[in-house]
């Protein structure tokens, strides 16, 4: 048993629920740490490395296959927008896409046609 390995795996995942935590909050890493009583530099020090374990991860995937996207169906969820706090510009009459660490806001009057073609050029 690789302890080592497992404590990396077990710290990462711990701190992968911190920043997902603290985007889901709306805060600022600034005031998010304070909430949280940790330095700020402790959080950046993380995600540094979240960002370079998962830079590694698609290096390998990149290496076995032609594209770091997978191919096929991809899960879509469709929520009844409202008013928020956190994003204002968002109004009822549009659909907002995140993927790929892309987001689309499309109105709701933009033709089904060109959304699909929109939709295929940032999956690929």
């Amino acid at each position: 048993m690789d302890t080592r390995k497992i404590t990396t795996e077990y710290r990462m995942a711990h701190w992968a629920g911190i920043l997902q935590e603290r985007q889901e909050s709306g805060l600022s890493v600034k005031e998010y740490c304070a909430n949280a009583g940790m330095h700020v530099n402790v959080f950046y020090y993380w995600q540094r490395k979240l960002r370079e374990a998962a830079y590694n991860k698609m290096t390998e995937m990149g290496a076995q296959t032609t594209s770091l996207t997978p191919q096929g169906f991809m899960e879509v969820k469709l929520t009844q927008l409202s008013p928020s706090p956190t994003h204002p510009e968002i109004s009822r009459s549009q659909a907002v896409v995140e993927t790929c660490g892309v987001r689309v806001t499309i109105g709701s009057d933009y033709p089904l046609e060109k959304m699909t073609a929109l939709l295929r050029v940032i999956i690929q």
